[in-house]
């Protein structure tokens, strides 16, 4: 039933739009109850016309998970965090790249200073097949008659077409396969090399491309050196830049050296095989590609069976390579190549000069002259005689006397090289004693030492006590090991004594004696030598011993010594012609001279070298090194000066042998032919000998009774000797009788 009784509904009068925003009944005005969300919706209105309540309605789906309330001062410092992360590294990276970048500049730079700043500057592509080449030379000698050919043999310029197919290749398989795969540095081969060279602990295998040898061969030394190497590869990469690979290998073909004074492949075929490169066989062509790896020590004519050898690799490679058929390979090996007779010619005594004048005669014409003819100073009748008296003696000399080398040179009175031998046989060994060899003079050395002395006042008949000297822990002795007191300077000379020699090297210093030798014409010798000069403890040569006692010869007058009298081109065009100077070089006092030549005389007549004497004035001294490694004679007459060498190549000591014995006899045996056909005279210029400017020594008297009383004595030791002399050694003299 209805309850009337309850009140009647009332209906808001108010804005429905505002009821949402009244304060709930009962709220006090300006406030929201407690815990009531103003934002929050309000719930619907219950419907007053409805008695009964409505059905549950459906429960309202979960309320999605809160979100992360955005925080924008954390998001900014992430990316700063971000940023300053990739700024590090990125930094690092551009660090480290300036340090590399300025790290390989500077070391780029300090490579380019060092080692290649002064490379070689690349001609034009024209002037590449000219470059450096030597001159031919046509050598005659004093009297115009030809003595030999010599200078490279280049032979025609080749082209590849030109050649048969095998040529090229067979330098190829010898020298760079790869050649064609590769620029001007081949970094496979090179890899290659170190590992071989690593496993087998030794360099067995180089890397050096054809581009690099032809680099090497055309520009620079054969040094194995770093520089050369780097200068090696730049020129190789230049090469590259301005040739092709044919163009490079036609190159190498016709500037390559291949001994025997030969350079380039049709060169080479015409003096091994008599035959232009373009008529060359299989086997000739492997041949001839074995010779540059060692082209002196694997020419054909000095050791063919190596060459062989070599050459049978290289056709194997070409086989592998499929360059060749096994039947060309196997044609080719049983085709022993046969050289030519032009080959096997011999320049016989004219070895040495002709090796040293090409030396001088390509100084003065330049690399890239044209060929040339070079007239000699060289007397073709004591060049014969000079080498015929080396070989001659030394081959009945050797045994007993422990040596097996000798030289000679002679000068005319106008320093004219007229002889030059430089050992027993040139085929068997070029080196050249004359010129090339530094050996010790010993006591040849002491006329340089006396000519100091007479500079600082020292006459010949002053007075020197022949005793026991020390200076240090140096204690020089005599030859024949006693003493003989008090005796002339000339005495001393004359009798080579040792100890008066050191003296008077003492007297005259260091400094003089440097700058006397230099005037003299020796320049090996420092500039303040030690007191061990005086017994000739410093290597000299003989051409530098002969010409420094021509100075003596000359009066005081230094001459240079020379080979060349002209030089001409083929074509008759003059190049050169030796002028006598202008006006003389003295270097020292003729007064002074006289008193040297004086002495030196005596030591032709009554001294240690009585057996060079050969009924003529001439003067000269003898030389013995420590433990008789050298034997030396230099002496001269008023027309020649010549000295002689004997001695071992490896400095073995002789059997005693002295400059008195051996290198006498060889001089006074050469000498007598040259002057068989001139009048005889002395030295015209002498001046006569200087007064003492001083009182006499009070104390001579004392030293010529003491010298008398060691004479004395010196009989009765001989005396004594002579009652029981020992058993003599065959084929040797007395011991006694030896000069110094």
């Amino acid at each position: 039933m209805n309850d009337w009784t309850l009140p009647p509904y009332k209906f808001d009068d108010k804005d429905p739009s505002k009821r949402g925003r009244e304060p709930a009944a009962g709220a006090s005005s300006g406030a929201s109850p407690p815990g009531h969300d103003p934002w929050a919706p309000e719930p619907p209105l219950q419907d007053p016309f409805r008695l009964s309540p409505p059905a549950a309605a459906a429960p309202p789906p979960p309320p999605p998970p809160p979100e992360e309330p955005f925080r924008a001062d954390l998001k900014h410092h992430a990316a700063r965090k971000k940023a300053r992360k990739w700024g590090w590294i990125w930094g690092v990276l551009l660090v480290t790249l300036l340090v590399g970048v300025l790290t390989a500049g500077g070391g780029a730079a300090y490579v380019w200073f060092k080692y290649l700043k002064d490379a070689p500057q690349l001609p034009s592509r024209d002037a590449l097949f000219a470059v450096n080449r030597a001159p031919g030379i046509r050598f005659e000698d004093r009297n115009g008659q030809v003595i030999a050919t010599r200078g490279p043999r280049y032979g025609q310029r080749i082209t590849l077409g030109a050649v048969p197919n095998y040529v090229p290749l067979a330098f190829l398989a010898a020298e760079d396969r790869r050649f064609y795969k590769h620029g001007a540095i081949d970094a496979q081969g090179i890899a290659r090399a170190a590992w071989v060279n690593w496993r087998g602990g030794r360099t067995k295998q180089g890397a050096s491309t054809l581009t690099q040898q032809l680099a090497k061969g055309l520009f620079l030394t054969p040094d194995r050196v770093v520089k050369r190497k780097l200068q090696e590869m730049l020129l190789a990469w230049k090469l590259e830049q301005v040739l092709s690979k044919d163009e490079i290998l036609e190159l190498y073909l016709n500037r390559i050296y291949f001994g025997a004074g030969t350079y380039g492949v049709d060169g080479a075929a015409q003096t091994y095989f008599g035959k232009p490169a373009s008529q060359l066989t299989l086997s000739e062509s492997a041949l001839l590609a074995s010779l540059p790896k060692a082209p002196s020590r694997l020419a054909l004519t000095n050791d063919m069976e190596r060459a062989l050898a070599r050459s049978r690799l290289i056709l194997a490679n070409m086989r592998k390579e499929g360059w060749i058929t096994a039947e060309q390979e196997s044609r080719a090996l049983d085709d022993t190549p046969r050289l030519s007779p032009l080959a096997l010619q011999d320049e016989g005594d004219y070895g040495w000069v002709l090796d040293y004048a090409t030396t001088e005669a390509v100084k003065i014409a330049g690399q890239n002259a044209p060929d040339l003819v070079v007239r000699l100073t060289i007397d073709p009748v004591l060049q014969h005689e000079g080498a015929e008296v080396v070989r001659q003696t030394m081959a009945t000399e050797s045994e007993r006397s422990g040596a097996n080398q000798a030289a000679l040179l002679s000068l005319s009175a106008d320093g004219a090289i007229r002889a030059m031998v430089g050992g027993t046989d040139y085929s068997d060994s070029p080196f050249n004693r004359a010129v090339q060899a530094r050996r010790q003079p010993g006591s040849t050395f002491k006329p340089f030492i006396y000519a100091a002395a007479v500079e600082k006042g020292v006459l010949p008949t002053d007075i020197r006590v022949d005793e026991p000297v020390k200076f240090g822990d140096w204690s020089p002795e005599n030859y024949s090991g006693g003493y003989r007191g008090p005796m002339t300077v000339e005495q001393a000379l004359v009798t080579s004594t040792n100890t008066i020699a050191v003296k008077l090297g003492k007297e005259a210093g260091g400094p003089a004696i440097g700058d006397l030798v230099r005037r003299f014409g020796i320049t090996s010798l420092p500039p303040a030598p030690d007191l061990s000069v005086a017994l000739g403890s410093y290597g000299v040569s003989l051409l530098q011993m002969t010409s420094g006692f021509q100075v003596f010869q000359q009066g005081g007058v230094r001459l240079e010594p020379y080979v060349i009298e002209s030089i001409t081109t083929q074509g008759g065009q003059p190049v050169f012609a030796h002028q006598p100077p202008a006006g003389e070089r003295r270097v020292y006092d003729i007064g002074h001279a006289s008193i040297m030549v004086k002495m030196m005389k005596k030591v032709v007549t009554d001294g240690t070298a009585k057996r060079a004497a050969f009924g003529r004035p001439a003067a000269g001294k003898t030389g013995t090194s420590q433990n008789w490694r050298d034997a030396w004679f230099v002496g001269f007459t008023p027309d020649y000066v010549t000295g002689v060498w004997v001695g071992n190549d490896d400095e073995k000591p002789m059997n005693k042998v002295v400059g008195g014995d051996i290198p006498a006899s060889i001089w006074r045996r050469f000498m007598m032919t040259a002057h068989q056909t001139l009048a005889v005279r002395d030295f015209q210029w002498l001046l006569p000998d200087p007064a003492p400017q001083t009182e006499p020594d009070p104390r001579n008297g004392y030293y010529e009774t003491l010298s008398a009383e060691f004479a004395r004595a010196a009989s009765e030791l001989d005396d004594a000797a002579n009652a029981a002399p020992p058993e003599p050694v065959p084929g040797q003299p007395a011991q006694e009788n030896l000069p110094y």
